[in-house]
């Protein structure tokens, strides 16, 4: 039996969407890079190196075996018992190319039950959300079935010019309509193309286990909106602001335990700027 995986190659699940899309970019001219699509991008279906998945309906283990990837980044969304049933098929793969690496991708919610302090990478997770819940069955899984060869990767808001959140915030201002912010939440933050160089570092230097790809530091949810809606200056913004609490809720996780290099780092005001120092090509494009 063929225990071997090709050492260069990546295989990103959900390389068509918003994340999995800059760490394709930014890998692809290094390594031998393959990712999946689901049916509604159809401008993928003649590229020699993506293949047609969709979690509800496909099996992933066909093109597992046919890309014999060293490295699976999971970065897909779709219904949760689907989404388990992928893991354990990447489980039984992983266990038969034990060489090859796991990067999953999980999210801050899995401490949105706590909300008095941020997450750090080895507290206890407690989630209220059942999207929370399915990241921590899904993490534990990993860890306790592939230690030596899963990276979890927990994200917090995502942000960047062509992000879903500022796509959403122009269409307020361009409309006129209400963009909601919460004033009692205390968030942390990172763009795509920051996910994406510190995917690289971590795939180059082969590192396992628990890392917040995350600011270094945080801000009010709607003191971050108003700088960033200030920045790009076009129309004042319509703020609804939403309260669940009186008291401050952080919806936050930093890095501490295991931080990256300095240089891969990045901070809430770097990322106010990276979604809006491209906001004249964005205004010029529309």
């Amino acid at each position: 039996m063929n225990t071997e995986t090709v050492h260069n190659r990546i295989l990103i699940l959900g390389a068509s969407g918003f994340i999995g899309n800059a760490i394709y970019k930014d890998l692809t001219s290094y390594f031998d890079v393959f990712g999946t699509y689901c049916t509604k991008h159809y401008e993928y279906k003649d590229n020699q190196v993506f293949y047609r998945y969709c979690v509800e309906e496909d099996s992933i283990t066909p093109i597992l075996d046919k890309v014999k990837p060293r490295f699976i980044i999971v970065s897909i969304a779709g219904n949760y018992i689907d989404r388990m049933n992928m893991l354990r098929e990447i489980c039984l793969f992983a266990e038969r190319f034990p060489e090859s690496k796991i990067l999953y991708f999980s999210s801050s919610e899995i401490f949105d039950g706590e909300r008095n302090y941020p997450g750090y990478e080895y507290d206890k997770p407690i989630a209220e959300s059942r999207f929370g819940r399915f990241n921590i069955y899904a993490e534990k899984i990993l860890q306790e079935q592939l230690p030596l060869q899963t990276a979890v990767l927990r994200l917090p808001l995502v942000l960047g010019v062509n992000s879903p959140t500022l796509i959403q915030l122009r269409q307020s201002m361009k409309h006129n309509a209400a963009f909601e912010v919460f004033p009692k939440h205390i968030v942390s933050v990172i763009t795509e193309d920051k996910i994406a160089q510190q995917i690289h570092y971590i795939i180059n230097k082969n590192l396992t286990g628990i890392f917040h790809l995350a600011s270094i530091d945080v801000i009010h949810h709607d003191d971050l909106f108003t700088e960033i809606a200030a920045k790009i200056g076009r129309k004042m913004l319509i703020f609804k602001s939403v309260y669940s609490s009186n008291e401050d809720l952080y919806k936050a996780i930093l890095p501490r335990d295991n931080k990256l290099p300095e240089a891969l780092q990045i901070t809430v005001s770097e990322v106010i700027d990276a979604c809006t120092l491209k906001e004249e090509i964005v205004t010029f494009k529309n």
